[in-house]
């Protein structure tokens, strides 16, 4: 697996782990908050970017966890938080269920235990689209499950500079269904009571794609979590209003 570590040379590591389109640049708008601080670690998930390879059959999110694992070794860190989004949020559980010595605290963004039927739904829309229409109508699509309208309408031109981008670097249909097949089958409910790191779990209540309760239920499920939430800014509100999570992101990190 490749990866790339920037940051404070000998702060704590910070592992990132993006959602469905698995690249290490959706967090650009976090670095600024974590790179002063931390030894921020970055990997594109396997099957796509730097790391795209065909997956095997039956992959899973446990798979994914591995992974991570793969990359903290390769770092030489021991010990890492992880800051994952959707699915890369159900790839930080996983990690905290597996491996539990390797992860400091978890910070988990419109994330899950079990797929929301709504979600699932959307899902469904968006498989639908790639059946019929292809790539190129999918990831045109994808915007819509991912910002605010008001986002997308102030900021047209780089969308459409993104689904140009997207289509023409697609992680394959055959990846994709199967990293859409493991967030689907991947169900934490019952052994969330056993993950005791310290996590933040963060959502947005204009959430199109994750509905803000998935977050509250997987906040209450652990043990050790607390809920924070952002009236605005959809499933990548963590692009389109960085600051006040990051605010908050860098100091539960820091302990604080």
């Amino acid at each position: 697996m490749k990866f790339t570590v920037t940051g404070r040379e000998g702060g704590e590591a910070v592992v990132l782990s993006a959602g469905l389109g698995g690249l290490a640049g959706f967090w650009a708008p976090q670095l600024p908050a974590l790179e002063p601080r931390f030894r921020v670690i970055h990997y594109d998930h396997r099957g796509t970017g730097a790391n795209r390879e065909a997956l095997p059959e039956g992959y899973a999110i446990a798979h994914m966890a591995r992974d991570v694992i793969e990359v903290l070794d390769g770092a030489g860190v021991a010990r890492a938080h992880v800051l994952g989004h959707a699915l890369g949020g159900l790839v930080a559980l996983e990690l905290a269920r597996m491996a539990p010595e390797r992860v400091g605290r978890l910070v988990l963004v419109n994330a899950w235990a079990k797929a929301d039927p709504h979600t699932e739904r959307c899902f469904d829309i968006r498989l639908g689209i790639l059946a019929a229409q292809g790539p190129a109508a999918y990831v045109a699509a994808q915007p819509l499950f991912l910002h605010s309208a008001e986002y997308a309408s102030a900021h047209h031109a780089k969308i459409l500079a993104e689904i140009a981008h997207g289509t023409a670097h697609f992680q394959g249909e055959d990846t994709l269904r199967k990293r859409i097949a493991a967030l689907r089958a991947f169900d934490a409910r019952g052994w969330l009571a056993g993950i005791a790191a310290p996590t933040l779990v963060a959502a947005a209540k204009d959430d199109l794609l994750v509905p803000w309760t998935a977050s509250q239920r997987l906040a209450e499920a652990l043990p050790n979590a607390r809920l924070w939430l952002t009236d605005h800014g959809a499933h990548a509100f963590t692009v389109e209003r960085p600051e006040p999570f990051n605010s908050e992101l860098a100091g539960f990190l820091a302990g604080d």
